[in-house]
């Protein structure tokens, strides 16, 4: 049975405009993003990437085309609507972790737990924030400021800092960006796992090494997506040969 979809994208399409340039980002990029994908992006620099990220992460607007979280189009939603559709439904994890050096580790997870509309307790706070920790495990951890810790385990406080909102789906910007190649392979480890346990991913990458992680692979380039592919297929062709 097929699973239902988290985010659709048809003919899509970004363009910047300035006075004397216009510069076309995306140009009709259909993608449908389903429970339980793990879905890696790359390409090369100005491919796109970015932007496309920033779309479904609700940063940017489409120019044209549909955009639905589930079944909301949000081409037609006021800023504050789209907001509270970003709490409620995607995870962020970045390369430069954004981790506040003030705060201890959960402390760093619960914090945007605290901005939450309609409110959540203290308790479900708590027990987010731990379910989180424990599942990038890093409850050891809960008391220590993020410049106590390595990079690779600052990565995994933001991505238990993403999956405590409990998110329908994770996007994840170049998560392997700021590490060595050991921290780097221990989170893309981290991500198949979540994955395997249900966790909805869509990743950019660089790396071609780290996209071959995901389930589906696409790239993008001048704004277009040019190949789409699954780990599936792919083995099933070296098998056959």
């Amino acid at each position: 049975m097929e699973k239902s979809p988290i985010l659709t994208l048809q003919k899509v399409s970004k363009v910047y405009r300035t006075k004397d340039v216009e510069t076309h980002a995306l140009s009709d990029i259909n993608l449908t993003i389903r429970e339980g994908d793990y879905l890696s992006i790359s390409g090369p620099s100005g491919s796109g990437k970015s932007t496309l990220l920033s779309i479904l992460g609700l940063l940017d607007n489409i120019t044209s085309g549909s955009y639905k979280v589930h079944d909301t189009d949000t081409h037609t939603l006021d800023a504050d609507t789209q907001a509270e559709l970003r709490n409620r439904h995607i995870g962020f994890v970045f390369q430069s972790f954004n981790l506040l050096d003030s705060l201890n580790v959960f402390d760093n997870v619960a914090l945007p737990l605290e901005y939450r509309e309609p409110a959540l307790s203290s308790g479900d706070i708590k027990q987010r924030v731990e379910r989180a920790l424990a599942q990038v495990e890093m409850t050891h951890r809960a008391n220590h400021k993020p410049n106590q810790l390595s990079g690779g385990q600052q990565q995994r406080v933001a991505i238990a800092r993403a999956l405590a909102g409990s998110p329908s789906i994770l996007l994840v910007d170049e998560p392997t960006g700021n590490l060595d190649s050991a921290n780097g392979d221990a989170v893309m480890a981290l991500l198949s796992e979540l994955n395997e346990n249900g966790t909805t991913i869509c990743m950019v990458t660089h790396d071609i090494r780290y996209a071959g992680y995901a389930k589906q692979q696409i790239q993008l380039l001048d704004g277009k997506l040019v190949s789409q592919s699954s780990s599936a297929k792919e083995v099933s062709l070296s098998e056959a040969t």
